[in-house]
């Protein structure tokens, strides 16, 4: 399913092992790099099954579109967009249910205009200092590549940049850039889901104080106290503050942390669904490694902990991950959340001050 699929049993017959790496490629469908210890028999056995699914869906999905380039949201299209969108069409329905492609069309030349304005050095620097440590194991981003992603995510950052100065660059932004190019192929439409993105589905994450993102981290703790109250007070008892162990989980929107196609299937849902997905995965993630959490006996065993948790079996089955996450954490409400956020922006503020 990706490139995250490690070798974890050491017995596996090698013969087996090498077979079946003689019929997976070396780079994975969105043009990652396998890593050595990859193993291409426990994907094999995944896609096997996970095959039969994605065509299921396929068919579902190209009767309910019939061909169409719009699509209305509904309680259909969101039961169908939790059970994961195929890739032909997850370009399209980001657009839509993001508000996307509402915004390219109200303003059809504003990307062009943006690229075409006049550059602030001081953006073009940083842009620049990020673009060659974007995904390095992915094919696509190479200099050598024909088509080169690498100058289509300088525009789209370049861009966004001027689109919205309050913001301009930060780090993290390219990642997240960078998977909206390999979907999309299309430098337009990754830069109005990056305004969607930054703009209102995660406002604040990216501005210069991150206060959204410092709060959102805030908003977490609050949530395993309620829910998971054990890992809650392992986090205590260390004195490991949120930030440290769940960042990347919230700026990076989980690229780098959890497995391709699990990515994919989560942006589907963040896309349809807003923030509050972002909480879902991370909620299981702990809930269903409490134990492992809870054997950390200093601050480093838990930063370990939290590493381990975003690895193996349990994320690598994207299907059966993003049923659980709709099931293990409980009920999570808007509501509720409104209401952590407001308590956790206080005490962000406070803390500023």
């Amino acid at each position: 399913m990706e490139t995250a699929v490690k070798s974890s049993n050491g017995t596996r017959s090698s013969g087996k092992q090498s077979a079946a790496k003689d019929r997976a490629d070396r780079i994975d469908p969105y043009g990652f790099e396998r890593s050595d210890d990859f193993d291409y028999e426990s994907y094999e056995e995944l896609m096997s099954e996970y095959l039969v699914v994605l065509t299921r869906r396929s068919i579902k999905w190209s009767r309910l579109l019939k061909g169409r380039g719009r699509v209305q949201k509904n309680v259909k299209l969101k039961r169908y967009v939790r059970k994961g969108i195929p890739n032909e069409h997850r370009a399209l329905i980001w657009m839509a249910a993001s508000g996307a492609q509402e915004q390219l069309e109200r303003k059809p030349e504003h990307y062009q205009a943006m690229l075409l304005s006049q550059h602030d050095p001081k953006l073009v620097e940083a842009i620049r200092t990020d673009l060659n440590r974007t995904f390095p194991d992915n094919v696509q981003f190479r200099k050598t590549s024909d088509p080169c992603l690498q100058k289509a995510l300088y525009n789209v950052l370049l861009a966004y940049g001027h689109h919205n100065p309050a913001v301009g660059y930060c780090q993290g932004m390219n990642f997240v850039a960078g998977y909206l190019l390999i979907i999309t192929k299309d430098e337009e439409k990754a830069f109005w889901l990056l305004d969607a993105l930054i703009g209102r589905i995660l406002p604040d994450y990216y501005s210069p104080a991150m206060t959204g993102l410092k709060m959102d981290q805030e908003v977490l703790g609050e949530l395993v106290k309620l829910k998971v109250p054990r890992v809650w007070q392992v986090m205590m008892e260390h004195n490991v503050m949120w930030t440290l162990v769940v960042s990347r989980w919230f700026i990076c929107l989980y690229i780098d942390v959890l497995p391709v196609e699990t990515v994919l299937r989560i942006w589907d849902c963040l896309f349809y669904e807003g923030s509050k997905i972002l909480f879902r995965v991370a909620l299981t993630l702990i809930h269903h490694n409490q134990a492992l959490i809870e054997q950390a006996r200093s601050l480093p065993d838990v930063c370990q902990a939290f590493k381990q948790i975003t690895q193996g079996p349990f994320v690598e089955d994207c299907h059966a991950f993003m049923q659980k996450i709709f099931t293990e954490p409980g009920s999570l409400s808007m509501a509720a959340l409104t209401k952590l956020r407001a308590a956790c922006r206080g005490r962000v503020a406070a803390e500023e001050s």
